[in-house]
């Protein structure tokens, strides 16, 4: 499961790399795509919030229990997971009113700035936050009993954001499949598997239109 759980932060890792780089290139007045620089801002938003929800609420809970030693780590990722959601709130909030706002296009844009500081933000916390938890639970999941692991995968995968299937798809494999991919897509709903060549398509579509 640690494999599958590198994948997801892959997932999020680079796309809070996608979404800074594109409202940043938006804010510098290059051709970008509003459209796409907010939708892929609002769904790493979703994503990561509900990722890390899941942590809060299915994995530490059970951690704790296992492994008393650990609290103080796992209370420390918490307190970062709440960090973050406050960072995350404002890149809502700052592509929100970009998309509302219809003349916040070029340089002088003061939205398009804040939406990409905001994103900026996000991308710095979020890689920081990962290279601390990574570390707490390689030494924590391998000493999980099975039927704990098999229980809260199960919780994780049903409870999964059914938004952006391209992204995900798209980000999992680009530049390279990350680790655990061939563990994770498996446990994706048929359609998503069938559709997936004209999925990854439109994933390189938004990617072009952000410029990258």
């Amino acid at each position: 499961m640690y494999d599958e759980l590198i994948a997801v932060h892959t997932i999020m890792r680079r796309g809070a790399v996608l979404a800074a780089a594109g409202l940043d290139r938006l804010a510098a007045d290059e051709e970008v795509s509003r459209q796409a620089a907010v939708r892929v801002a609002r769904w790493q938003a979703e994503f990561i919030h509900h990722h890390h929800a899941s942590e809060d609420e299915l994995f530490w809970p059970v951690l704790r229990r296992l492994f008393p030693d650990a609290v103080a780590s796992l209370d420390d990722l918490t307190a970062q997971h709440h960090k973050l959601d406050a960072e995350l709130k404002d890149l809502t909030a700052a592509v929100n009113a970009l998309n509302d706002n219809t003349q916040a296009t070029g340089a002088a844009s003061t939205i398009a700035f804040a939406a990409a500081a905001a994103a900026a933000n996000v991308r710095d916390t979020l890689a920081a936050h990962l290279d601390a938890e990574e570390p707490v639970l390689r030494e924590l999941f391998p000493q999980t009993p099975t039927a704990e692991i098999q229980r809260l995968r199960k919780a994780i995968v049903d409870g999964a954001p059914r938004s952006g299937p391209d992204l995900v798809l798209g980000l999992l494999a680009d530049p390279s499949p990350a680790p655990g991919h061939d563990e994770i897509t498996q446990n994706f709903p048929a359609p998503v598997r069938l559709l997936r060549p004209l999925l990854l398509k439109r994933y390189q579509a938004t990617k072009r239109s952000l410029g990258s």
